[in-house]
């Protein structure tokens, strides 16, 4: 299965958890819901793979916010099939 399915199957069915408060507060930061988090995974495309850190590759999905900015989240599926969602933060600004 690709993995952008395999993310947007773990969003669907609510497998996933949060960095806290460090995911929070930057959706906070930027103004973020978690419909704007949803949409983007679920429109969007991984944009890029990192795979140098020990605790597993982590993926940036770039995506449509529900306002129509363009939003990042870093996310990893865990070893217990969980997907973390790590951070997330707008590409630009609210017109």
């Amino acid at each position: 299965m690709a993995i952008i399915r395999k993310i947007r199957e773990k969003v669907a069915k609510q497998e996933y958890e949060f960095t806290i408060p460090h995911f929070f507060e930057e959706m906070a930061e930027d103004n973020l819901t978690f419909a704007d988090i949803e949409m983007a995974i679920s429109k969007g495309r991984i944009r890029h793979k990192f795979t140098r850190d020990p605790r597993g590759i982590r993926y940036k999905v770039v995506g449509p916010a529900t306002d129509g900015r363009e939003i990042a989240i870093i996310c990893r599926i865990k070893s217990t099939g969980k997907l973390l969602l790590i951070t997330t933060y707008a590409l630009e600004e609210i017109i």
